[in-house]
């Protein structure tokens, strides 16, 4: 029951992005947009607690 639930979820969420795309295409480009600067600032952000971790932790 939990894999079939799991693909109906999938499927859900894969229309419901088809529908965005293509009733707004400039919208979902801002979506696009907004999540690739969030994973690059969560990358950023990891970067830095590595190179604060390798200088020693120091403040």
């Amino acid at each position: 029951m939990a894999v079939n639930s799991k693909k109906i979820a999938i499927y859900v969420l894969v229309v419901f992005v088809l529908y965005v795309i293509i009733t707004d295409p400039a919208k979902a480009a801002d979506y696009v947009q907004i999540a690739f600067e969030g994973i690059s600032n969560a990358a950023g952000a990891i970067g830095d607690f590595m190179t604060w971790i390798a200088d020693g932790a120091k403040n």
